[in-house]
């Protein structure tokens, strides 16, 4: 499976940090929509990610749930049905959940950087820094932090889950 080590932070002001993402930046932006739908899965993560009628892909991955830079071991399979295949394992299996975005998307050396808008949420900037299959995990964390402390930011504006437990945790919030 193919690695990397991610790290997700809350952004306050998504234009003023475009700004200092752009002045590293080597590529991008490149805008991305995304549709993902959860589905129940014991061993991690499954969803299915649609970007049109005809774009889409099935992703699995593990990762842990803490706020620090984690390494992420990930599949994806690329589809041109992807409400189809979204509509048969939600049969088959139920559905945990659905987040969708607006994504500007950058690199800076191997890091992929995701500017993201999440509906009901709001703005964050998520790092995936690529991991060659001879690095360890702390290799990929120096590289996120390094880039974290050129961006500012701060250790309270991590996030220690993914975007689909945000949005359950606001569900149950909004109903208790």
């Amino acid at each position: 499976m193919a690695r990397n080590v991610e790290i997700k932070a809350r952004v306050d002001d998504l234009g003023a940090f475009e700004l200092k993402v752009r002045q590293l930046a080597d590529e991008g932006p490149i805008e991305i929509n995304q549709d993902d739908t959860f589905f129940p899965c014991p061993s991690g993560r499954l969803k299915v990610r649609e970007f049109s009628d005809s774009a889409g892909q099935l992703i699995f991955y593990q990762r842990s749930d803490s706020s620090g830079p984690n390494e992420s071991f990930y599949e994806c399979v690329e589809t041109d049905r992807p409400a189809a295949l979204r509509q048969a394992l939600g049969l088959a299996y139920g559905t945990a959940g659905r987040v969708i975005k607006k994504r500007r998307l950058y690199l800076i050396g191997r890091t992929r950087v995701h500017l993201d808008r999440v509906d009901s949420l709001g703005a964050f900037v998520e790092l995936e820094v690529v991991l060659e299959d001879s690095e360890s995990e702390s290799d990929g964390s120096i590289v996120a932090r390094d880039l974290l402390e050129k961006l500012e930011v701060g250790a309270d504006d991590l996030i220690d889950v993914a975007y689909v437990d945000l949005l359950a945790r606001n569900t149950v919030s909004a109903n208790s």
